[in-house]
């Protein structure tokens, strides 16, 4: 088996966040390679490492622009293996809107434009499930493309409040700039719903938000499964993870900051059966929860890229750029590769996730794992010299205590 030379490989990556910076580290453990951040506000993290240059871009950056950046990076690197990648919404849907002229200058493990329209739309993602019969939460669309009419009203909710109201697509919602702007909203009240509604006309919102039935359970009732299929339709890469406990910033709420790898069979199966009715390709993250009340795992959506919180399938000994490599640059026909190691992944302190877990066992077996030094975050490379980032790191992590204290003060049954 022949391996990418790893001084012709460029990994690309649009964004600037943690998560960019954790593609990079895989990529890095893997090949030893430099990476290219395309950012307009890079985090210090990033800024400061020690493989990662930043091609700065303006805030919010049209089609056109964007793709003029890309193409001009692959023009000033010829002769590279140049691989595309982005963990935002916004930023794979422009990958496959523009994959033709992307296509003829990087790899991209990403499905197509048909494939991400029909798999992004939560509504969408709901039908193939159930066409597959595989469980989702109850569900009520909501079109806002007349929502200016005078006629216009918002369809009946059927489900008990409160409930849970969220975009069909994040790429059309992520355009929207308005005060108090959340990823989620749940809603205590009829009334509390027909403010927001209110709220996004007013924003301009055209497309479909969804109305769901709010499944109990804390953070640790949320799984995380991710998978990669080659450009052979075979799902060669496949992993998961238990979350147990999630972002509660209204911006990135449902982010995880802290899971234990664990091997779910039962939703790799689910998922891969997602997948080939879809004629996936590339990366995806999906994201499941358990139904505490009957233990039915219910599938909220699919990210048709790799998803933020990506590094602990590398920790867990599954990294996924050697599989996507192989498949996109070296040809090669692989072996399925399975996350099966235990560790923890974790972007806060210990003692204040320890706190949040509320099950005896689970915390036993936490403890155990953070007693064995697999304790993982994926900002802490031991290769990053810089003692500033260092610094950063540290303190970021740390604020975690005052952003819990704010927004998230202690765990619920409904997880807000």
């Amino acid at each position: 088996m022949t391996q990418t030379d790893r001084h012709s490989l460029l990994p690309v990556i649009i964004g600037g966040d943690t998560g960019v910076y954790a593609i990079g580290r895989s990529f890095h453990e893997a090949f030893g390679c430099r990476c290219i951040a395309v950012a307009s506000a890079p985090t210090e993290a990033i800024k400061r490492s020690v493989f990662f240059d930043v091609e700065r871009i303006p805030p919010r950056i049209g089609d056109e622009e964007l793709l003029a950046v890309l193409v001009g990076l692959a023009a000033a690197n010829p002769g590279r293996e140049l691989i595309l990648m982005a963990n935002h919404d916004l930023f794979s849907s422009f990958i496959a809107r523009n994959r033709e002229v992307l296509s003829s200058h990087y790899a991209l493990p990403f499905p197509t434009l048909e494939v991400v329209d029909a798999v992004t739309d939560k509504a969408s993602f709901a039908h193939i499930c159930e066409g597959l019969g595989i469980a989702t939460p109850g569900t009520v669309e909501v079109d806002f493309s007349a929502a200016t009419q005078a006629q216009w009203c918002a369809p009946t909710i059927p489900f008990d409040f409160p409930v849970v109201a969220k975009a069909a697509r994040g790429d059309a919602y992520d355009a929207l700039v308005f005060e108090g702007k959340r990823k989620i909203w749940f809603i205590e009240t009829a009334e509390e719903l027909e403010q927001l509604w209110s709220t996004l006309i007013d924003a301009g919102f055209t497309d479909t938000f969804l109305v769901q039935e709010l499944i109990p359970g804390d953070n640790t009732y949320m799984r995380s499964v991710t998978a990669y299929v080659d450009s052979r339709g075979e799902m060669t890469l496949i992993g998961s993870a238990r979350v147990l406990l999630e972002d509660h910033d209204p911006t990135l709420i449902g982010n995880p900051v802290a899971m234990v790898t664990e091997p779910f069979e039962e939703l790799w199966e689910d998922a891969r059966r997602i997948l080939e009715a879809t004629k996936y390709r590339g990366f995806a993250n999906f994201d499941v929860k358990i139904d505490p009340r009957n233990g039915r795992a219910l599938f909220f959506e699919v990210n048709p890229r790799i998803g933020r919180n990506n590094w602990y399938m590398s920790a867990a000994g599954a990294n996924p750029m050697s599989v996507m490599v192989a498949d996109l640059i070296d040809k090669m026909e692989c072996e399925p590769v399975e996350a099966r190691k235990e560790i923890l992944y974790t972007l806060v302190p210990n003692s204040l996730l320890l706190r949040y877990i509320r099950d005896d066992a689970l915390r036993a077996r936490v403890e155990g794992i953070i007693a064995r030094g697999e304790a993982l975050n994926p900002l802490e490379y031991p290769v990053e010299t810089d003692m500033k980032r260092r610094l950063i790191v540290a303190l970021q992590k740390l604020n975690q205590h005052r952003k819990f204290a704010r927004y998230y003060p202690e765990a619920t049954d409904q997880s807000f």
